[in-house]
């Protein structure tokens, strides 16, 4: 970014080689320009370092997600259930181990259906209709 006051500072070099009055119309307009176009190029360099700090930020975020990720799905003994809703017929995925607790019930996040796991017919759902017919 030190291109930016370079070209600023080589603008300013002409003003003062061509001798411009800054009491002129001309000097004046030239010279506030130039000032303009400094503003402008601090303005950039902070962007440019505030985006750098950002950048850095979200790779460090990326990062510890990551971590976190790998921390929470390291456990590979975590397996899910499919289980069809009987009120909607929506898909709905649980662990496992709602299965085996004593009174397991889950509430379909589709219509709010609360569903009692039983172990009957297999599946897991009580009055499923889907293997209540393949029993039969």
């Amino acid at each position: 970014m030190n291109h930016l006051f370079e070209k600023v500072a080589y603008l300013k070099g002409l003003v003062d080689g061509l001798n411009i009055e800054e009491s002129s119309k001309e000097g004046k307009i030239l010279l506030n320009i130039i000032d303009t176009l400094d503003d402008f190029a601090e303005a950039i360099v902070a962007l440019d370092e505030e985006q750098e700090d950002i950048a850095e930020y979200i790779e460090a975020l990326d990062e510890d997600l990551s971590e976190l990720e790998d921390e929470l799905y390291e456990d590979d003994d975590i397996d899910f259930m499919e289980i069809h809703c009987p009120n909607c017929d929506e898909h709905i995925y649980v662990d496992e181990y709602l299965y085996f607790d004593e009174d397991p019930e889950i509430t379909c996040p589709n219509c709010n259906y609360v569903i009692n796991l039983d172990e009957e017919c297999g599946c897991g759902i009580d009055g499923c209709h889907e293997h209540m017919e393949e029993d039969e």
